[in-house]
């Protein structure tokens, strides 16, 4: 038999997502494991490509790869890695495990995104860990966090473009409106918008709908060749087409434009090319809602919308599930929950029920398309995935 390089995701898997105060690291990772293959009739994979942002500090655990490989039954069976590229952890893990598939160095792959933020509160080292992705020397020595970088960045974006604050209550809405489906999300209500106005401070910078709520939990994909598909799988096949990684540079003081997602444009682009798709193709984007401002320079950098005027999508209906893009289909960050690390992996399985039919009362109708990016810290490195049925 002729072996192709197509990639194909045939088993999914995610926990909960929330405060799982009472589930450890390895047994998160075991869960979402063994649904996956379970979804996948079993498929062995060869290799495990794990993304996690901070267990080796928060949970001290490092080498995720072998551990995982042993506790779900994979010990001397399976390759284990482990992926680190701050909250884009999880999409740089699809990236590698893609590549591996298509170069013929695996057959069968297994992805895992994981992280534990339970394990660091209380400890007083919040903060400190949270802001490891961004520049050690001069932005987190300085004190900045992702959250306040990203937050001064916003107050830049408002002054240039001048227009109502509250036009931005459908970003925080459009994903709380989501959840509220979605059994495994992390705030499952509805808001509106008399509540996102009510929460806006006198500043008029970030208030309580505008920042994602960082969460536990894992996801899990198995990914495999044409060839290797199962028999009689229960879900229609999804295709992996494309995944593209793309990093900027890291300090915000060194890019010329820093309310321009270079990164995230640039994978965009890659992700589209290899794909053989345009952008207006795409049924739906599972973008990264970290906080507003990621919303909206992420919408403008893919080329939805042009600079300054991402806040008008979320205004005109384009974003809601009936509209011309719809996204964060099942909550997004913002409210099924932002595991930091493994929310690229959160983000592809929830695109690939979306074109499995399996959206519930989320689904979009006949979705054909759909693009999931991760992105780490204020963009400094993005990852984008293009499936299709």
């Amino acid at each position: 038999m002729q072996r192709t390089n197509e990639v194909f995701i045939v088993g999914i898997g995610q926990t909960q997502i929330g405060e799982l105060w009472d589930v450890s690291l390895r047994n998160l990772a075991i869960s979402a494991l063994s649904e996956a293959r379970e979804d996948a009739k079993g498929l062995q994979p060869q290799a495990l490509f794990v993304g996690n942002m901070l267990a080796a500090n928060a949970s001290h655990q490092a080498n995720l790869g072998a551990l995982i490989a042993e506790y779900s039954g994979l010990a001397n069976q399976a390759e284990g890695y482990t992926t680190e590229a701050a909250e884009a952890s999880g999409g740089a893990a699809i990236y590698l495990a893609y590549n591996a598939i298509r170069s013929g160095m695996v057959d069968t792959a297994a992805v895992i995104g994981v992280e534990k933020l339970t394990d660091i509160v209380g400890t007083g080292l919040e903060n400190r860990l949270l802001s490891t992705g961004l520049d050690a020397d001069f932005e987190a020595s300085e004190g900045l966090t992702t959250v306040g970088q990203a937050a001064l960045l916003f107050q830049r974006y408002l002054y240039d473009y001048q227009f109502p604050r509250e036009a931005l209550a459908n970003f925080p809405m459009i994903a709380h409106n989501n959840a509220v489906n979605n059994p495994k999300a992390m705030l499952r209500r509805a808001i509106n918008q008399k509540s996102y106005n009510a929460s806006i401070p006198e500043t008029g910078a970030f208030g309580l709908y505008d920042v994602a709520p960082n969460a536990d939990g894992a996801a899990a994909l198995i990914l495999t060749r044409r060839e290797n598909l199962p028999r009689k799988l229960e879900h229609a096949v999804v295709r992996l087409i494309s995944s593209s990684f793309s990093t900027d540079r890291i300090a915000l003081h060194d890019r010329p434009d820093p309310l321009f997602f270079e990164a995230a444009a640039v994978s965009v682009q890659q992700a589209l090319l290899k794909a053989g798709i345009g952008l207006s193709e795409l049924d739906f984007f599972e973008y990264s809602d970290n906080t507003t401002l990621h919303a909206l320079l992420s919408l403008e950098a893919a080329g939805f919308a042009a600079r300054g005027e991402g806040w008008k999508l979320a205004s005109d209906g384009s974003l809601t599930h009936k509209g011309t893009l719809p996204v964060a289909t099942m909550g997004g960050h913002k409210a099924r929950g932002f595991p930091l690390g493994a929310s690229g992996v959160c983000q592809v399985v929830e695109a690939a029920m979306q074109l499995r039919g399996e959206a519930g009362a989320n689904q979009i109708a006949h979705a054909r398309y759909g693009m999931t990016q991760s992105l780490a810290s204020t963009a400094s490195a993005a990852a984008t995935q293009i499936l299709t049925v």
